[in-house]
C-alpha cells in the first residue's frame, strides 16, 4: 500500500517531506473512503447487528497503523542514507583541500629553506649580506634609494634566486655605499667578480684590501688598481 521509493536517485530533505506529507494525505483520505464504505454497508445491515458492530471496529485502525509506521521507517532510513552520503561527499570535498594545502604548506617551506641556503652559500665568499627590509630596518636606507643606488652601480648587488638581491655590509659606511663602488663597477661590470675583487688582498695595492681602502677615502688608487685588474 506505500509507493516504494527510488532509491538511486536521492531526493533532498525538503523534497522527503513533501513526498511524506503526500502520502499520509493519500492514506488518511483512503482510510475515510473505506470507513465511509463500511458505514454504509453497516447501516444497511442494521446497528444492531454484530456483524455490522465488527465490521465498523475491525481491521482499517491496523491498517492505516501499518501503512503509517512503514512510511515513517521508509523516511527515516532515506534521511539516514542521506546524511552518510553528504558525510561522505564532505570528506571526499575536503581531502584534496587539505591536500592542497599541505602542499602549499610544503612548498613554502621548502622555498624558504632554499631561500636560507642561498643566502647562506653566498656568505660562504661574499661575507654578510643583507636584504632591503634590514638595510631600511638597520641603517635607515629607504628602498627608494636603494634602488636608485643600484640603478646607478652605486652599490653591489648579488643576485639571489630569480629576481631577488642581496646587498653585501661590508660596502657600506655611515648608511651610504663606499666613495669609489661605481667606478669599479664600471670596470668589472658583473658585481659577483667585482665584490670578490672588493673583498681580497690585491697585490696590485701592496696585499691590501680594495674596500678597506674605498672606505679610507683611497678610492684614486683602488680605481687604478681595478683598471689594470680588469684590463688582464
Amino acid at each position: 500500500m506505500i509507493k516504494s521509493f527510488d532509491f538511486g536517485n536521492e531526493p533532498r530533505q525538503d523534497e522527503l517531506s513533501s513526498l511524506v506529507a503526500k502520502e499520509v494525505q493519500r492514506v488518511l483520505a483512503q482510510h475515510q473512503e473505506v470507513m465511509k464504505e463500511r458505514s454504509s454497508i453497516a447501516s444497511r445491515i442494521g446497528t444492531g447487528n454484530t456483524a455490522a458492530t465488527d465490521l465498523l471496529s475491525g481491521p482499517p485502525q491496523q491498517t492505516i497503523h501499518d501503512d503509517l509506521t512503514a512510511l515513517a521507517s521508509e523516511f527515516v532510513r532515506r534521511l539516514a542514507a542521506e546524511a552518510v552520503g553528504r558525510s561522505n561527499e564532505t570528506a571526499d570535498e575536503a581531502a584534496p583541500l587539505a591536500a592542497r594545502a599541505e602542499g602549499r604548506r610544503g612548498g613554502t617551506v621548502l622555498q624558504a629553506r632554499n631561500q636560507q641556503s642561498e643566502c647562506v652559500r653566498i656568505e660562504d665568499w661574499a661575507g654578510q649580506v643583507a636584504g632591503p627590509t634590514y638595510l631600511e630596518q638597520r641603517f635607515g636606507i629607504p628602498r627608494s634609494t636603494l634602488h636608485r643606488w643600484q640603478r646607478h652601480n652605486d652599490v653591489v648587488a648579488l643576485r639571489k634566486g630569480a629576481r631577488k638581491h642581496v646587498f653585501p655590509l661590508a660596502q657600506f659606511i655611515d648608511g651610504r655605499p663606499a666613495p669609489g663602488i661605481q667606478q669599479v663597477l664600471s670596470l668589472i661590470a658583473n658585481p659577483r667578480p667585482a665584490w670578490l675583487w672588493l673583498t681580497r688582498p690585491s697585490a696590485r695595492l701592496d696585499g691590501r684590501i680594495p674596500i678597506e681602502m674605498l672606505k679610507q677615502d683611497l678610492a684614486a688608487e683602488v680605481i687604478l688598481a681595478a683598471r689594470d685588474f680588469s684590463s688582464t
